[in-house]
């Protein structure tokens, strides 16, 4: 049961998320747009059928779900590109397309089937194929069930429990899905210029699908997404974390593949053995490997594998960084090979520029691997930013560690598996990177500015969406942050409305830094009345507010201009 609330649930969080923004317009025209043999005598002109609408959406739901859990596993037995399926998707949008643009080349394509009775054939051209077509090329934004469906396609354990939360979760995902599609029908029947203009209405539908078609090519859905704020993600988080969550299993599903990562604890000081490493999938792009080529953790046998889990913006991972690199500079030559593997917690942080320049900025040279729709995340049940899985020369991970810190205890390992691995190998002195790692309860906790993740407020009012005139409150709790004037606050982030507008942090930390991007100059004022100014510019990024060799209790005055947007405190 647990598995049907969760995959119903999560569908329907897709399914009004700003992922189905760019299949919108053709599931609303086709819904009520009809084919050109959907029984219209000559210079006749009818609506389509009541089933139309229906039939677009259990088309788009079962191929979905098809691609969803077989794909993958088809793909890899055929040995075909991972994309071949997306292509024909859009080769067949296009030839819809064209065929409700021009009627006799949809007869043309009717022709093959017309020993079908004329009833099966009459709503093919705009519904069912069209359904079957955007099922194939829609990729709704990766949640958590999403994310345990795809890996446990992906691996190929497709069993009673993975059928049900699929089809559970394309009900979810049908539901909004097929009000659109009703909805346009309703438009087109009602309003007399609709009912006068099928010809018009057909041409206009051809082009939406078309122009869907050809948005994918060049990634044009990916891009209007970034623009949107995803305003699910707060309803995505809650449900990973909710107890029907645990469905899930720890992170995602659990299959063949990763169920002996449980024979591993965390941070265990001797060597583990703890199965076979899951393969990395589901990679949008690969950073610092020759073409980009992706790597195959099966072609890296004989070496020490590293998998470092991150997100550039993430302060934790700003602090483990250093040591991945230095290990990396170290041992490379000595048979470590370390793998980044980017899963973002922001959606900037899907962007493959923002990626590559913040590998960059840690001096990054190793590949890193964009996992945007977090299958490789799930395969290997990682739940924490940063996280390490060390893997042997024969594939088997021996050792994890979630979080920060225990870094000695990691690289002893990595000396010792190179050991094992060639123990004519002569290893560098270890290295000598400071370990940056917070003690327990001696920080205030990282405090988020957008809606959807907002902790921290003092004010004592209500924390929402919108735009909003703030005032600073009196007394202020410790660790929380208040605003002071006219703020707009988006789910990830928040920014003044017009003028300059502040923000008031009382913190405990040694450092204070801030995610922030636009463009603009913050001015920072401390409880001494010190001040400095600091240049924004660009996507987001974090920035020293404050620095110090021991931890110190005070407060900090931040005042932001128009065109900065501010995301969050973090502390070190």
């Amino acid at each position: 049961m647990d598995l049907v609330i969760i995959g119903v649930l999560g569908g329907l969080i897709t399914g009004i998320s700003p992922c189905i923004l760019p299949v919108l317009p053709v599931i609303f025209l086709t819904g009520g747009t009809p084919s050109a043999r959907d029984g219209a005598g000559e210079g006749e002109v009818l609506p389509a059928r009541r089933s139309r609408p229906f039939l677009v959406i259990a088309g788009l739901v079962l191929s979905f779900s098809l691609v969803t859990l077989v794909g993958s596993l088809l793909l890899g037995l055929l040995h075909l590109p991972q994309d071949v399926i997306r292509w024909a998707g859009i080769a067949v949008l296009v030839v819809l397309g064209i065929g409700l643009i021009v009627p006799r080349f949809e007869q043309l394509l009717e022709k093959p089937f017309q020993w079908l009775p004329r009833r099966n054939v009459e709503n093919r051209g705009s519904g069912f194929g069209v359904g079957l077509a955007l099922g194939a090329v829609f990729v709704p934004c990766a949640g958590p069930v999403l994310a345990a469906i795809i890996v446990a396609g992906a691996t190929g354990r497709i069993g009673w429990d993975t059928v049900v939360l699929t089809v559970s979760f394309a009900v979810g995902v049908a539901l909004p899905l097929l009000v659109f599609a009703l909805a346009g029908r309703g438009v087109i029947q009602r309003i007399r210029a609709f009912r006068n203009r099928e010809r018009g209405l057909r041409i206009t539908a051809g082009v939406a699908m078309i122009a869907l078609a050809i948005g994918l090519v060049f990634n044009v859905p990916q891009m209007l997404q970034r623009l949107v704020p995803d305003y699910t993600a707060g309803f995505q988080q809650g449900l990973a974390n909710s107890p029907q969550g645990g469905a899930l299993g720890l992170g995602g599903l659990v299959t063949d593949e990763n169920r002996d990562l449980d024979k591993c604890t965390n941070d265990a000081t001797p060597l583990q053995s703890c199965g076979t490493a899951p393969q990395i999938r589901g990679i949008q792009q690969w950073l610092n490997t020759p073409g980009g080529a992706p790597i195959d953790l099966k072609s890296l046998r004989g070496k020490v594998v590293l998998i470092d889990f991150w997100a550039y913006s993430c302060i934790n991972c700003q602090r483990s960084i250093p040591h991945v690199v230095a290990w990396d500079k170290a041992y490379s030559a000595a048979g470590l090979q370390v793998i980044g593997v980017h899963s973002p917690e922001y959606a900037f942080e899907k962007d493959p520029g923002n990626v590559a320049a913040g590998a960059r900025d840690f001096g990054i040279d190793y590949p890193v691997a964009l996992d945007n729709s977090l299958a490789t995340w799930t395969a290997y049940r990682n739940r924490y930013w940063p996280a390490h899985y060390l893997i042997d020369a024969k594939g088997v991970v021996r050792h994890i560690s979630f979080g920060e810190g225990d870094y000695a205890t990691t690289e002893r390992l990595i000396r010792e598996l190179l050991q094992q691995a060639d123990p004519r190998v002569e290893l560098p002195k270890q290295t000598e990177v400071a370990d940056r790692t917070p003690k327990a309860g001696s920080t205030t906790r990282e405090t988020f500015l957008g809606a959807t993740k907002a902790v921290n407020f003092g004010a004592g009012a209500a924390y929402r969406a919108g735009t909003t005139d703030f005032a600073l409150p009196s007394v202020q709790p410790e660790d929380s942050f208040a605003l002071d004037g006219a703020w707009d606050v988006q789910t990830q982030y928040a920014t003044p409305a017009d003028v300059p507008a502040q923000v008031r942090l009382r913190y405990h930390a040694t450092e204070v830094r801030m995610v922030l991007a636009g463009s603009g100059e913050i001015t920072v004022r401390d409880d001494e009345g010190a001040m400095k100014t600091i240049a924004v510019s660009g996507t987001p990024r974090s920035y020293a507010l404050r620095t110090g060799s021991s931890s110190h209790q005070g407060t900090l005055t931040v005042t932001v201009p128009a065109g900065v947007q501010a995301y969050s405190f973090t502390f070190g």
